[in-house]
């Protein structure tokens, strides 16, 4: 069950820490938590910039860290320097954080490197999240029993506005498995799914098939995008592709995980129990699969 002041304790057993912030709801958390806790001289946020990350999640980033006085500072990641990576095999996540970690341990400088995996992260297929613990980083909300959902309930009830942040995770988690990652690629992926939310899609992905971009939306948002489906096609085709599909089953992370028989994709639509404050009704470091 999970529990803030254990958390906390967590935190402080640590001493020092360096969180890697994606500026998704489970790493914002612990970079808010730790912040608040160890204060900034014992607490630092670090975003990892690759071509991975998309320009408007760095953005968020920067703007939650001035908001919360976080110490924050960003370092360059070259995963795409990786042949491994770039081969985009089932083990891919495994080689970005293993460049996520040899950038940020020089970083710590001896302080504990936290990843903010969560305990629903544990049965998905996450080889990320072995490469982070073969050096040495260290899973915090694991240890004090927090879920997604309870992430999002805590930072609900602590007033941090990413309690309801939608899912999500790096742009090379939309590349199915055997198809290269390449700097274009992630560029048409960023640029039609920004695209899309400006339109007024919140919770999405554009999965990668070469010409072929599949959209995924929410369930509910599917009779909308219908309804402006011109607009869809013209948003999507103007970051390079040439084929416009709308998945009818909808969005739900890792769903390409399927290709290896991982069964891992599921939905992930914030709980309706986590509502704002007052209302009723919620690269990546964290190895999600997207």
């Amino acid at each position: 069950m999970a529990d803030l002041a254990a958390l906390r304790d967590r935190l402080r057993a640590l001493d020092r820490v360096v969180v890697a912030f994606s500026g998704g709801a489970d790493s914002a958390f612990l970079a808010w938590v730790a912040h608040d806790t160890l204060g900034p001289d014992r607490a630092r946020a670090v975003t990892a910039v690759s071509p991975s990350l998309a320009g408007d999640e760095l953005d968020d980033c920067a703007a939650l860290a001035a908001e919360w006085g976080l110490a924050w500072t960003t370092v360059e990641t070259a995963e795409l320097d990786r042949d491994d990576y770039r081969r985009n095999d089932g083990d891919r996540c495994y080689h970005c954080k293993t460049e996520l970690l040899d950038a940020l341990v020089p970083i710590a400088a001896g302080a504990a490197v936290a990843l903010g995996v969560n305990v629903d992260d544990l049965g998905d297929h996450r080889p990320g999240q072995r490469a982070a613990a073969e050096r040495g980083a260290v899973f915090p909300l694991v240890d004090a029993g927090f879920s997604k959902d309870a992430v999002r309930a805590a930072s609900r009830e602590l007033g941090l506005r990413t309690w309801d942040k939608p899912a999500a995770a790096c742009l090379a988690s939309r590349v199915p498995y055997g198809t290269a990652v390449t700097v274009s690629v992630l560029s048409s992926i960023e640029r039609a799914e920004a695209a899309l939310r400006r339109l007024g899609f919140r919770q999405l992905r554009v999965r990668h098939y070469g010409d072929v971009a599949r959209v995924e939306l929410e369930v509910g948002d599917l009779p909308r995008a219908l309804e402006r489906r011109s607009e869809v096609v013209a948003a999507v085709r103007a970051a390079g592709y040439r084929y416009v599909t709308l998945d009818l089953e909808g969005f739900r992370t890792g769903n390409l995980n399927d290709a290896l028989g991982t069964g891992a994709a599921r939905g992930a639509t914030p709980p309706a129990a986590a509502g704002p404050p007052g209302a009723e009704g919620a690269h990546g470091p964290s190895g999600s699969s997207g």
